[in-house]
């Protein structure tokens, strides 16, 4: 981790971030819209190169309004093959690099009926259904404790906040639970109707695993779903992850003025 921290200070020259943003599906063009130090994950030691649609794979140093903020233009997937150490090393990267608050975006599939397609879910909290956990392995004790605590992995400060932004802005908002799927299958109507009776909200495929290292590195945590559509099930329709990106950019506009906003009163 040493030199893949020390490639990435050498290239941004002193910019020491204080808040990191995971981009999910769709949402990565949020980070083209500041000044910013770009360095894609190819170069980067040490790190993979993502490759899903909608995942531009790099990582995007810049101020928002004063703070300093490095985003990941696409993250690693379990279901790419990579291993979880792999799909989370970034964000051990972002607390080596200074990030105290992190900030997870994901396109996700709304499993309660009364969410539509579209809405913006701020996470409470998550079931892990992956089947693993990507702090299996020796512990690292410059980055946390073996056993770290997980009853309140998203911040309920940070929550109430951007309640407190989203209300501010008139951009309607839904609260949940969110359910952690390896893929890259979607889940079938009776997977569904089981995390439902668990009590998740939406589901998808990603965040967890970044979120409990998150946890475990002493960050405060805020995620973001973008309700793309509703899980199987839920409806008759067919699911395909062109209806993914295609909800995602509806409704980007929106998302990325939160996130502004969000980044702006932190």
């Amino acid at each position: 981790m040493n030199l893949t921290v020390n490639y990435i200070n050498d290239k941004i020259g002193g910019f020491t971030p204080e808040i990191g943003i995971i981009l999910g599906s769709g949402l990565g063009d949020f980070a083209d819209n500041f000044e910013s130090i770009i360095i894609p994950y190819s170069q980067i030691p040490g790190f993979e190169t993502s490759q899903v649609q909608g995942h531009k794979g790099r990582l995007v140093f810049c101020e928002i309004n004063g703070k300093k903020v490095v985003m990941m233009q696409g993250r690693y997937h379990f279901y790419e093959g990579y291993s979880m150490n792999t799909v989370t090393y970034p964000v051990k990267v972002m607390k080596k690099l200074g990030v105290k608050t992190l900030i997870i975006t994901n396109a996700a599939g709304a499993i309660n009926s009364s969410f539509t397609p579209g809405d913006l879910m701020f996470i409470t909290d998550h079931i892990n259904f992956t089947g693993t956990n990507p702090l299996i392995g020796k512990n690292d004790d410059s980055l946390g404790t073996r056993f770290p605590d997980m009853s309140e992995v998203y911040s309920k400060k940070l929550i109430e906040k951007a309640e407190q932004t989203a209300k501010k802005l008139n951009i309607s908002y839904q609260k949940g639970v969110y359910a952690a799927t390896t893929g890259p299958s979607y889940e079938t109507p009776a997977e569904i109707k089981m995390y439902s009776i668990l009590g998740a909200n939406a589901v998808g495929m990603s965040t967890a695993p970044e979120a409990i290292v998150a946890k475990y590195c002493g960050m405060d945590i805020l995620g973001i779903s973008c309700l793309t559509n509703y899980a199987a099930g839920v409806t008759n329709t067919p699911l395909s992850h062109q209806e993914v990106i295609e909800t995602a950019a509806r409704v980007k506009e929106n998302f990325k003025t939160l996130l502004l906003e969000i980044c702006t009163q932190l």
